[in-house]
C-alpha cells in the first residue's frame, strides 16, 4: 500500500504541518531550538506519521531525519495517551545510540516523557532502573531486543505491552545483510507480544531503491499499514546526486603506502579536525601509529578496540580541534560530527552508498562545503577509487537487496522463540512471524532438522529447547545465540587492569624472533603473559615494532558488476569529474597502458599472456564472475580465486572448446561451488542440513543478471607477445 510523497496541495503552507504538532513541542521548536520553520522532509512527515502510516524518510546526511520522525511520534504519543515503552528507536551501532540519546532525551523531556538506552555497554544497574521505570522511548539494537525477549529478568509482555511504533535509523545498513532479516523477525515477534501491528518508520540517507526498501521494512503482509516514501528534495530518486556536490570538493591522490599517507595527512590542513576512513582494522592501526610518530593528535575507532578507546574517538568529534580521527565504518553512520572540517578516504570504500555517508560527514557549517580526499595505497586501489567516483558522478547508488535464503536465521529464530516462550506449539510457530517470507511454511525442513539433531525437543505437540542447543549455545544465558554474525575468537589485551582492545589469536601463537609485540590503539605493546584458558593477553607499552592483524573469512571486498564496468570505462579513457593530482594522473596513465589489451568497448577480451596463462577479462564483478566460472567449468582453471575483473581459463583452451562451452551455457547458469570455510563462517550453519547450508551460501554468490549480460557480449581474442 505504498504511496509516494504527495505534492503540496494548493494553499498549503509550512505552518499547516507545524500546527499539527503538540503545542508544547511547537513552542520549544521555536523558542528553544530557534527554528522558524521545519525542513521540507519534516513538514511532509508530520501528517502521515501522526496518522500511523509506515514510512521511509529519505534525506542527505544531517537532513533532519531524526526530528522528522520523532516530533510527530511524540505528538501522537501525547495525543493518544500512550503509557510505558511505546516507541523503539533502533540503530545499527552503539556509538550512534550514544550520540542520539541526549538529543532525544531533550525532545521527550519537553513533553514530560522519558527515554532510555539499552545495549551491550549498559551496566546491569542501569538496566534494572529501566525495568523499574520504563522509558517512553527506548533506544536499542536488534540484538539487545532479542536479549530482552529471551531474558528471565525481563517480563517482556509487560515491558513491550504498550509498544506502538518502531523507528529504524540507517535502515539501509540493516536491509543489505542478515541483520536486516534478524530485525524483521524480531519485530514480528514484538508485534505479537504487544498484540497489535507496529508502525514502522525507516530513516535513510543513501539508497537506490526506496520503494522496495519500504516494502521490505513493512514485513509480513498481515495487517500492513499504508506506507509512504517521503523524500521531498529528490522524489523517488536517491538523494545521492553527484551533481549536487561541486566536483572541486573531491580529490584523488596516489600515495603508495600507509607511511606516505601519514606524511600527506600530517602536512595538510593543520589546525583542522580530520576524519580518515580505512577499509580494515589493520590499516587503522598502522596509520594511527604513523600519525602519532609525526606528532599528530590522533584518535582511533574500530570494532576490536575497547569501549573507552572508541569513546575517546566519539568525544573528539564534539570536543577536540586540530586532530585526526582514524576509523573503519564504525563512525560512518549518523553520529553528529559537529564542526568536522575534512574527510579523507584511504583506498576505495566498498560502495558508492558508503562514500556518500562519509562525504556527508562534512559541509555542515555555514560557508563550508562537502569534501573528500582519496589517498590510494596501490594501483588497484587507485583504479577502484576512480571507478567509484565515476559511478558517483553518474548519480548511481547501489540498490539495497536483502540477502536471499536466510535459512540459518530461521533456525536461530526458532531456537530464540523457544527460549522466549519455553514451549511453542509444533503447528503454531509460523504464527509468530505472520508468514514473513522465509519464516513461513517453507521453514518446515529446518524445524524437522532441529528436532532430529536435538536442538529442539518435541513432546505432546510442543517444541522446546533441546540438549544440543544447551550444549552449543547455553553458556552465559545463550548469549551466543543472540549474535547474528560469527566473530572469530579474539584475545582481550590488557595493560594492567585497563582493557585496550582485542587481537587475533594468530599473532599470539605464530613463531617470532625476539619479543612478541602487538599494535593496538595506535600504539605498540610487548606481550608479557598469555592466559590461553581465559583468552587474555597482558602487555606493557613499548616504543615501536608492534604488528596488527585480524583474520576472518568473507571480509574481502566484493566488487559489483557496475563498479567493475566503471573500472573498465576508466581504463578506456573516462575520468571522474574530480581533481586528480599529478601522481594519480601518472599512475592512471600507467594502468591504461598495462591494460591496453584487456579492455575493449564493444565486449570482453580473452588474452593469452607470454607465460601461457589465459584470462577472460569480463569486467563483470566478483559474483558474476563466480557464476560464469561455475557455468563454464569445462574451460576454466580450477586453480583460481574469484576476481572482479577476469576469470582464469585453461592454458590449453582452443577456439572450439570455447565455442562448445558458450553453447552449453545457453542452457542455464550454474551455482558456484561453496568453499567449506565459508560454510563454517556462516553463523548457525550447524543447525541446518549440510545441503541447505551450502545452498544458502551458493545462492548468495550469484549475479545472474551480470553473468547473462556478459555471456551476451562479443568476445575478442588477443594473443599477447613477449615484451621486447
Amino acid at each position: 500500500m505504498r504511496q509516494d510523497s504527495p505534492g503540496r496541495p494548493p494553499g498549503w503552507s509550512p505552518s499547516d504541518a507545524f500546527d499539527l504538532l503538540d503545542p508544547v513541542l511547537g513552542h520549544h521548536i521555536v523558542n528553544t531550538l530557534g527554528w522558524h520553520t521545519l525542513r521540507p522532509l519534516q513538514e511532509e512527515a508530520v501528517a502521515p506519521l501522526l496518522d500511523g502510516a509506515d514510512a521511509v524518510l529519505l534525506a542527505p546526511t544531517a537532513g533532519g531525519k531524526t526530528e522528522a520522525a520523532v516530533f510527530p511520534l511524540l505528538s501522537r504519543m501525547n495525543r493518544r495517551g500512550w503509557k510505558g515503552t511505546s516507541v523503539l528507536y533502533v540503530c545499527p551501532l552503539k556509538a550512534l545510540l550514544n550520540n542520539l540519546h541526549p538529543r532525544l532525551e531533550t525532545y521527550a523531556g519537553w513533553l514530560g516523557r522519558s527515554t532510555g538506552l539499552w545495549h551491550g555497554d549498559i551496566t546491569t544497574a542501569q538496566r534494572r532502573r529501566l525495568l523499574l521505570h520504563r522509558p517512553d522511548i527506548l533506544l536499542t539494537t536488534p540484538e539487545s531486543l532479542e536479549s530482552m525477549l529471551v531474558s528471565t529478568h525481563v517480563d517482556h509482555r509487560s515491558f513491550f505491552g504498550g509498544l506502538h511504533t518502531v523507528v529504524v535509523d540507517e535502515v539501509h545498513a540493516f536491509a543489505g545483510d542478515d541483520r536486516g532479516w534478524h530485525l524483521l523477525a524480531v519485530l514480528e515477534r514484538l508485534a505479537r507480544v504487544a498484540g497489535r501491528p507496529l508502525q514502522r518508520v525507516g530513516l535513510s540517507a543513501t539508497v537506490g531503491n526506496p520503494a522496495e526498501l519500504l516494502d521490505w521494512l513493512q514485513g509480513s503482509e498481515q495487517a500492513r499499514r499504508p506506507g509512504r516514501v517521503i523524500a521531498p528534495d529528490s522524489g523517488q530518486r536517491s538523494p545521492a546526486a553527484g551533481a549536487t556536490h561541486p566536483p572541486g570538493d573531491i580529490e584523488l591522490d596516489y600515495v603508495g603506502s600507509v607511511a606516505n599517507a601519514a606524511i600527506v595527512i600530517a602536512a595538510l590542513h593543520r589546525g583542522e579536525k580530520r576524519l580518515v576512513f580505512c577499509e580494515s582494522r589493520r590499516t587503522v592501526e598502522e596509520l594511527g601509529e604513523q600519525l602519532r610518530l609525526r606528532g599528530v593528535t590522533t584518535f582511533l575507532s574500530h570494532a576490536s578496540l575497547s569501549v573507552d578507546e572508541r569513546r575517546q574517538a566519539e568525544s573528539a568529534f564534539a570536543e577536540a580541534r586540530d586532530c585526526v580521527i582514524v576509523s573503519t565504518s564504525t563512525l560512518e553512520l549518523g553520529i553528529d560530527v559537529g564542526d568536522l572540517d575534512r574527510v579523507i578516504q584511504l583506498d576505495a570504500p566498498r560502495t558508492v552508498a558508503a562514500f556518500l555517508q562519509r562525504l556527508g560527514r562534512t559541509g555542515r557549517r555555514p560557508g563550508s562545503s562537502r569534501n573528500c580526499l582519496f589517498l590510494a595505497l596501490d594501483d588497484d586501489a587507485l583504479l577502484a577509487s576512480a571507478a567509484l567516483l565515476l559511478q558517483w558522478s553518474r548519480n548511481w547508488v547501489e540498490p539495497v537487496v536483502p540477502p536471499p535464503e536466510p535459512r540459518h536465521l530461521v533456525a536461530q529464530q526458532l531456537l530464540a522463540l523457544c527460549l522466549q516462550e519455553y514451549r511453542v506449539g509444533e503447528n503454531l510457530w509460523e504464527q509468530w512471524w505472520g508468514g514473513l517470507g522465509p519464516f513461513g511454511s517453507g521453514a518446515a525442513p529446518v524445524v524437522r532438522h532441529l528436532v532430529e539433531q536435538g536442538y529442539l525437543d518435541q513432546d505432546s505437540g510442543l517444541l522446546f529447547i533441546g540438549p544440543e542447543a544447551e550444549r552449543r549455545y547455553g553458556q552465559r544465558h545463550f548469549m551466543n545465540l543472540m549474535a547474528v554474525f560469527t566473530a572469530p575468537p579474539e584475545f582481550t589485551v590488557l595493560n594492567g587492569r585497563t582493557e585496550i582492545g582485542r587481537t587475533d589469536p594468530d599473532l599470539l601463537t605464530e613463531q617470532v624472533q625476539g619479543p612478541r609485540r602487538l599494535l593496538l590503539a595506535g600504539r605498540s605493546w610487548q606481550v608479557t603473559h598469555i592466559d590461553f584458558r581465559r583468552r587474555r593477553c597482558f602487555v606493557t607499552p613499548v616504543d615501536e615494532g608492534g604488528r596488527a592483524r585480524w583474520n576472518g573469512f568473507g571480509s574481502e571486498r566484493i566488487l559489483s558488476f557496475e563498479l567493475s564496468r566503471a573500472a573498465r570505462d576508466v581504463l578506456l579513457g573516462e575520468e571522474p569529474p574530480v581533481r586528480l593530482t599529478g601522481r594519480a594522473a601518472a599512475h592512471l596513465a600507467q594502468a591504461r597502458e598495462a591494460h591496453v589489451n584487456t579492455v575493449h568497448p564493444g565486449g570482453t577480451v580473452i588474452a593469452r599472456r607470454p607465460d601461457g596463462d589465459v584470462h577472460w577479462w569480463t569486467w563483470a564483478g566478483h559474483r558474476a564472475n563466480a557464476t560464469l566460472a561455475a557455468t563454464l567449468a569445462p574451460v576454466t582453471s580450477p586453480q583460481q580465486r574469484t576476481h572482479a575483473h577476469c576469470i582464469r581459463l585453461r592454458d590449453d583452451l582452443t577456439r572450439q572448446d570455447w565455442a562448445n562451452a558458450m553453447a552449453q551455457a545457453q542452457d542455464g547458469l550454474t551455482l558456484p561451488e561453496v568453499d567449506w570455510r565459508a560454510v563454517r563462517g556462516l553463523k548457525f550453519a550447524e543447525t541446518l542440513p549440510a545441503r541447505l547450508a551450502e545452498a544458502t551460501l551458493a545462492v548468495r554468490t550469484v549475479d545472474e543478471r551480470g553473468a547473462r549480460l556478459t555471456l551476451g557480449e562479443p568476445v575478442r581474442l588477443v594473443e599477447l607477445q613477449p615484451d621486447g
